[in-house]
C-alpha cells in the first residue's frame, strides 16, 4: 500500500506554515520603510537565510530621519 506524504501535513500543518511565515514577514514589512527600503523586500525573509540577510542589512543601515517642518 502506498501512502501519500502530503496527507501527513494536512490543513493544520498548512495553517502552521502560514502563521510562521506571517510572524517572520510582518515585522520586516513594518521595519523596512523606516530604513528607506520598500516593504516588498520583506518577502525575501521567506527564502532560507533571507531573514538573516535582512537583519544584517538593517543592522548596518541608518534609519531615515523625519523632518519636523
Amino acid at each position: 500500500m502506498m501512502t501519500d506524504n502530503v496527507g501527513m501535513m494536512g490543513v493544520p500543518g498548512l495553517l502552521f506554515l502560514i502563521v510562521m511565515l506571517a510572524l517572520v514577514v510582518v515585522p520586516f514589512w513594518k521595519l523596512l520603510p523606516k530604513f528607506g527600503y520598500s516593504s516588498w523586500i520583506s518577502l525575501v525573509a521567506i527564502i532560507p537565510l533571507g531573514a538573516l540577510i535582512l537583519i544584517w542589512i538593517l543592522a548596518f543601515s541608518e534609519p531615515k530621519t523625519r523632518s519636523t517642518t
